[in-house]
């Protein structure tokens, strides 16, 4: 069960009730609790897949770390490839 306060403070300025905001509270918390290397390996991937091509996904991934609620560590073009294809 996710933290009381914060379901009941999501409940207050939502319509959702109890249990739908529990549900959120918890993917989002589960969405950001992802693995920085799982998290570019499937960014990657969703990225490909529109067309995208290496050079603007690595940045892309980049500025997107830099945002993330925890802030992943400033990883370099080359350590994000690593990631992707080992």
């Amino acid at each position: 069960m996710p933290d009381p306060a914060l379901v009941a403070h999501v409940v207050a300025t939502t319509s959702l009730t109890p249990g739908e905001a529990a549900r959120v509270v918890e993917d989002v918390i589960a969405f950001h609790a992802q693995q920085v290397e799982d998290y570019v390996r499937a960014r990657h991937a969703s990225l490909k897949t529109y067309g995208a091509k290496n050079p603007e996904i690595f940045a892309r991934i980049a500025e997107e770390l830099a945002h993330r609620v925890v802030a992943a560590p400033d990883l370099s073009e080359r350590q994000l490839r690593r990631i992707v294809y080992g």
